[in-house]
């Protein structure tokens, strides 16, 4: 199975149309069919249904695009590796990124770092921790970061100088704004909305024993996403300070949880990962920087 055969085939899976992925492959229509049918054969199984002016994916289509995809990313992250061995003016970072307004210590650095190194290039995936830590774990990652203390028996870590704050997101118009904090016994019986993770980890201490009262109306892994439900008088959501704007005049406000929920950020490494020179420069960098906060 050849790399640039998984390329084509990414292509005709992007487009859903043969003659689209031909034009943006700057091949031939037949070629491009040719080397899809030797890659159908190759695996023994059907990986497109074709219609009149598309083409569908099958099961084993769909399977096989998202390892291609990640093949495809591994090799071309190894490329820019080799490239950037002997590049000191720059390079290529990858970052796996969690919501929360901590972001700004990582975005100063970086601001930092292009000064130094003019020639850097950086990559951004946001997502929670299963889905950043995944691809931390296949290589397709330099760097992640959790809002939540990562297990230190796979990771290195630095924790971000600060610390989150837990609180509800509302309508302006809603009753519990005219709470200075919102307690857990303020919740119950409320549509709430939180991140699966979240909900699961941190809401689920911070509540203990009551937990189980607190209702749980939808799932948003974007928090802003939920907070427009909010705004519209769906329910509430539990997220963090900072992450939406709720100033006069938003729709929305804010008030924290008491007792107080706080929450840590981290950037994480693989334990025994092998840096680029501008990665490892970079941790140097943010370290040394981080630890002196």
């Amino acid at each position: 199975m050849e790399l640039r055969t998984l390329r084509y085939f990414l292509a005709v899976a992007r487009e859903e149309n043969m003659t689209r992925a031909a034009e943006t492959l700057h091949v031939t229509q037949p070629t491009l069919s040719k080397q899809l049918k030797s890659l159908e054969h190759e695996l023994g199984k059907k990986l497109f249904i074709r219609h009149s002016f598309s083409i569908q994916l099958t099961e084993e289509g769909i399977l096989l695009r998202k390892r291609a995809e990640d093949l495809v990313k591994m090799t071309d992250k190894i490329s820019q590796e080799f490239l950037s061995l002997d590049d000191m003016t720059g390079g290529e970072l990858y970052f796996g990124l969690a919501e929360s307004y901590q972001i700004r210590y990582l975005a100063q650095e970086i601001q930092k770092f292009k000064k130094a190194y003019p020639s850097l290039h950086y990559h951004i995936t946001s997502g929670d921790t299963e889905q950043v830590t995944e691809k931390l774990d296949k290589g397709l990652l330099d760097f992640a970061v959790l809002a939540e203390k990562p297990d230190p028996a796979k990771y290195n870590f630095i924790p971000f100088p600060e610390s989150d704050t837990w609180g509800l997101i509302m309508s302006d118009a809603h009753p519990l704004t005219k709470k200075k904090a919102i307690r857990l016994d303020d919740l119950i019986g409320e549509p709430l909305f939180c991140s699966e993770q979240g909900w699961n980890t941190e809401i689920a201490a911070w509540a203990g024993e009551r937990f189980q009262d607190l209702r749980l109306e939808g799932s948003f892994r974007l928090s802003y996403n939920g907070a427009m439900f909010a705004k519209e008088g769906l329910g509430c959501l539990l997220t963090y300070r900072y992450l939406i704007d709720t100033s006069p005049g938003s729709g929305l406000a804010f008030r924290p949880l008491t007792p107080e929920l706080k929450a840590n950020m981290y950037l994480i490494w693989k334990k025994y990962q092998i840096f680029t020179p501008i990665a490892e420069r970079f941790l140097q960098e943010i370290r040394q920087s981080f630890q002196s906060s």
